[in-house]
């Protein structure tokens, strides 16, 4: 974690990014007169000229407005296409069209708004393809501004590093390029300055400096704040360690407010966690990791949010816990963790444990999955498992139910909580399962992730009672069997091995 202590917001005076359009030549058919011949002689009707076919293929010829001509690029499918850069500081509203012949990339730092200033919004179209170079290419959406990132289940948004973009990734490759944040003004807790307890929410001066870039900060006092809306996203090869111990994850939701849509999701192989909420309120479902380096999922500073259908399956030799859930110290700070997860399936190499809760955060998992060849479940702190109302904001200790486990070890005793208590809590919920044979199937993935008949046989739990986010289905995990199409489509790697290969432009 970073130190929180937080400093002054020094934006570097970037010049909002220049409108750049890069103008076709134009050609103009010449034009005949009327001929009178002094001997009307008719003359026969030429054969008419066949309109000329459009060439397909190749480059376009300009660049969008907003983005700059920076030549063409030659993919690992072979295609020429023109690279549109997006650059500098966003304070208008910028749209990345979708267009034949046409890849865009981000140089440097393109950031989204103005903290405190000037406001922006990009909107990104279904099927758009932006790479970046290096760890220092990254997208940031600052607080008030807004991304929308939509794209379809037949047209994925990808964002994913140049190697990828030639075609030169591997199975291994990670960290190619630095990724997204996106900072809102929801509560947090850890705040900065003046204490790190935010009760209710309500302090106008807790705010924090998110990790990965230079002073840039989330939070606020408005739990609905919208960041904007993604959807149908895959985020490839990301992940860069700015310093030690501060890293660009795939994508970073910081101070994000429960007016921001974040569904069906995709990040692939990034050097440090696929997604990581600090703080703030936004809900999230259909999310998949794979590949990621460090936790695939991970949540601190006051993270208050559902999250459903969550698929994570980490690559051979690769990954720490599949979920990480905060961190030691300022336990009991307000706004209290509450992090909900349901048909959840976490797949591990078995590098660490499938989830390290500890913080003294509250967390549920209802209808779920682990597998593991090590250990699933590793709690510390004692202020994780208190009672319900032993200190402020408090809803108890961690909740399973309806969770099918098979992995070496169920609970680990690291000389904290211990296994017994660990165990007592697990087999508090029903329909749980500690040590189960896992039959889950497989498709182009690292590990299996379909369900089998085992994972079926788990009677669910009717979730929607919890929050009104969650849908009741008739199964547990994230993938109920070969016919689910929930995933199929708009990700890669999980039913074809093609996260590797270069993106298809048009």
């Amino acid at each position: 974690m970073l130190n929180k202590q937080i400093r002054s917001v020094l934006f570097a005076g970037v010049a909002a990014m220049a409108v750049t359009a890069c103008g076709a030549d134009d050609v103009a058919s010449p034009g005949e007169g009327t001929i009178v011949l002094p001997a009307p002689t008719p003359t026969p009707t030429p054969t008419p000229t066949p309109t000329p076919t459009p060439p397909t293929g190749g480059p376009a010829a300009d660049c969008p407005t907003g983005t700059a001509n920076v030549g063409t690029i030659t993919t690992g499918n072979g295609e020429e296409v023109r690279n549109c850069q997006i650059s500098g500081v966003i304070t208008s509203n910028l749209t990345v069209p979708n267009r034949n012949g046409t890849i865009y990339s981000f140089s440097g730092a393109v950031e989204v708004g103005v903290d405190g200033g000037t406001t922006g919004i990009m909107t990104i179209e279904p099927g758009v393809v932006i790479f970046g170079s290096s760890g220092g290419d990254f997208l940031l959406v600052n607080r008030g501004s807004q991304l929308f990132a939509e794209g379809t289940a037949a047209e994925p948004i990808i964002m994913t590093s140049r190697q990828n973009i030639l075609g030169t990734t591997g199975v291994n490759s990670i960290g190619q390029w630095g990724g997204v944040v996106i900072l809102g003004r929801a509560p947090i807790s850890d705040c900065a300055t003046g204490g790190a307890s935010n009760p209710g929410g309500t302090r106008t001066d807790c705010e924090a400096i998110v990790e990965g870039p230079s002073n840039a900060v989330y939070g606020g006092t408005l739990p609905a704040d919208s960041s904007g809306r993604m959807s149908y996203l895959q985020v490839r090869y990301p992940g860069f360690e700015v310093s030690p111990g501060n890293e660009l994850n795939g994508i970073t939701l910081a101070g994000v407010g429960s007016g921001t849509f974040f569904q069906n999701i995709q990040v692939h192989n990034s050097s440090d966690d696929g997604v990581e909420w600090f703080g703030g309120r936004v809900n999230g479902k259909n999310l998949v990791m794979t590949g990621i380096d460090d936790d695939s999922v991970d949540s601190d500073s006051g993270y208050q949010g559902n999250n459903q259908f969550v698929l994570a399956v980490q690559r051979a030799g690769g990954g720490d816990h599949v979920m990480e859930a905060d961190s030691n110290g300022d336990e009991d700070a307000e706004p209290r963790q509450r992090h909900r997860l349901a048909n959840v399936t976490f797949v591990s190499s078995g590098q660490d444990h499938v989830i390290l809760l500890r913080g003294g955060g509250d967390y549920e998992f209802y209808n779920s999955v682990f597998n593991s060849p090590a250990a699933c479940i590793d709690i510390d702190s004692a202020t994780t498992i208190q009672a319900a109302g032993a200190a402020a904001d408090e809803n108890g200790p961690p909740v399973f139910e309806s969770l099918f486990m098979s992995c070496a070890t169920a609970f680990v005793d690291d000389g904290n909580i211990t296994a017994a208590q660990i165990q007592t809590l697990f087999n508090a919920g029903s329909n749980n399962t500690e040590s189960g044979t896992s039959t889950l199937a497989n498709s182009a993935a690292a590990f299996a992730f379909i369900n089998g008949a085992t994972e079926n046989a788990v009677t669910p739990f009717a979730v929607s009672g919890v929050d009104a986010f969650f849908e009741d289905v008739s199964y547990i995990g994230a993938v109920q069997d070969a016919n689910d199409t929930r995933f199929q489509g708009w990700t890669c790697g999980l039913y074809a091995d093609d996260c590797a290969t270069a993106p298809t432009i048009g």
